[in-house]
This record gives C-alpha cells, sequence and structure tokens, in this order.
C-alpha cells in the first residue's frame, strides 16, 4: 500500500477533514503492486469481497510463486486455478501450507488460523464423473469465500432417480451451481425442482457434435426454466464466485432483513 497516501487518508479522518465513508471508498481503490509482468490488485477483496485469483494456464512457476507472495501479505486465502503437481510442487518449496486440490487443479493456500465460517446455502453438481473437476474449481471457490458447500456428483439425466435422492439437498440450497456437458440438460432440470437460482456451469465434456462445450452452453442459454444463469464453459471458478455472493447476500437479508432492503419513500399527499 502506499504508505503517504494511506498516512493522508488517516490524518484527514482524524482532523474530521474527511468522513470514515469518504475514506473507505477511496481505500477502496488503493493500490496494486507492480510486479512488472503482473499489476496485482491488493484491494480487491474490500472491493468485492473476495481476494484477487491467480489464473495459472499460462503462466511460469516463478510467476506464479511472485504472484501468491504478493498476495499472501493481505492475510486472505489465495486460490491458484488451473495448475497441475508440477507448478503445485514449486510453490510448495516456497510456501509449506500450500495445498494442492488435484481434481480442480488448484492450489490454496491459507492464513495460519484461518477458519472458514461454513455458511450454509450452496449446492454444487454435477451431471457425470468427468464434469467433476470443473464442479470442484466452484466448490472450492465458495469454500474460501467463506461458504459451506453440498456435494452431489453424477446425478445427470440419463438417470433422473438419481437426482431426486438428493430432494432435501436440493430444496435447502439457496443457490445451486449445475455443472454438466453433453447436451447440459441438467441445469433446467433442477430449475424446475426448487425456488432458489441456478447457476448453469457449462463444460467441454462430450463428443464431437458437442464441440467442445458450445451445445451445452447454448442449451443452457436457451432454458425454459425460470432462474437460471448461465456461466462461461468450464468456468467453475466464476459459478463458485457468484454462488458465494448471492449466499452472502441471502445470509445478511436473513440477520438484517431492513438493513438489505432499501428504505421504502413515502407517498406524497396530493392537495
Amino acid at each position: 500500500m502506499e504508505r503517504k497516501r494511506i498516512l493522508a487518508l488517516l490524518e484527514g479522518l482524524q482532523q474530521r477533514r474527511l468522513s470514515a465513508e469518504e475514506v473507505l471508498q477511496r481505500l477502496k481503490y488503493l493500490p496494486f503492486e507492480d510486479l512488472g509482468f503482473a499489476k496485482v490488485d491488493h484491494h480487491r477483496h474490500l472491493r468485492r469481497g473476495f481476494p484477487e485469483v491467480v489464473f495459472g494456464e499460462g503462466k511460469s512457476p516463478s510467476q506464479i510463486v511472485s504472484i501468491v507472495q504478493s498476495l499472501s501479505r493481505g492475510g486472505s486465502p489465495v486460490l491458484v486455478t488451473r495448475v497441475g503437481d508440477a507448478v503445485y510442487k514449486v510453490v510448495r518449496k516456497r510456501f509449506r501450507n500450500a495445498q494442492y486440490h488435484p481434481a480442480a487443479r488448484a492450489v490454496v493456500l491459507t492464513p495460519k488460523g484461518w477458519r472458514s465460517p461454513h455458511h450454509p446455502g450452496i449446492a454444487v453438481l454435477a451431471a457425470g464423473t468427468s464434469d467433476i473437476p470443473v464442479a470442484e474449481e466452484a466448490a472450492i471457490t465458495a469454500e474460501l469465500m467463506g461458504h459451506q458447500v453440498e456435494r452431489i456428483y453424477d446425478v445427470g439425466v440419463a438417470g433422473l432417480h438419481r437426482l431426486l435422492a438428493h430432494r432435501q439437498i436440493l430444496q435447502r440450497a439457496c443457490v445451486l451451481v449445475v455443472a454438466a456437458g453433453m447436451e447440459g440438460a441438467l441445469p433446467s432440470v433442477v430449475a424446475g425442482l426448487v425456488d432458489a437460482p441456478v447457476i448453469a456451469l457449462p463444460t467441454s465434456v462430450g463428443y464431437g457434435a458437442g464441440a467442445g462445450g458450445i451445445a451445452a452452453l447454448l442449451a443452457m442459454l436457451n432454458s425454459c426454466a425460470g432462474g437460471v444463469l448461465v456461466v462461461n464453459i468450464d468456468n467453475g471458478f466464476g459459478a463458485g464466485l457468484a454462488a458465494g455472493m448471492i449466499n452472502a447476500r441471502s445470509k445478511l437479508s436473513e440477520l438484517s432483513p431492513k438493513a438489505a432492503m432499501p428504505k421504502a419513500g413515502k407517498l406524497k399527499k396530493r392537495k
């Protein structure tokens, strides 16, 4: 953080030239750390509720280590997506607390003593076993945001009785992430059974005509079920982040309904 600018803000607050809200608003856009090959956003957690995530594909192991080192100073969990075991081993040499999730191809670092609040409300479904890696990326992202995730895997439309066996989990979820490849039908089915938003997550799983997930993406976009939101192909992180943000708002509303809802204006009486 830029020491002089922060001190100036704090002095302005102390001298009552700035309000606490004004200082908070200015801090939201400060600062980033320039590593030359990357500009690390240290205030994304303040603005968005979750720190910057490292997309590992296309980056060298040394670049990833440098970015992780920068992010880890903030005291929040660090998530690196789309990396293999070889990259994890390099990160692990520098950060002994690094953990690898092979199914999701993700590296996670959590600060010492960090505990997730585990707010309930999120369910992550995968139509087939081949969809699990993308679903796991979504689940891990939501868990790092402080949410409890219930996983329901291999419940595709080829055998709907498998899905219906989990009706209780479906009904109590505040938001559901549903990953599916092939024809991408599962999100529509789930949305027809629940009263919560469904985040459809198309995967690139499927045969040739599936066009690497395009068929599933288009099917989800054309869903006849209401309340289906669609993210990009294989974007487990995006789906997990969206689910976490929705669930966090839901919990805020439950704790303080009046604070979550805007005040209604009074109608003026006509003379």
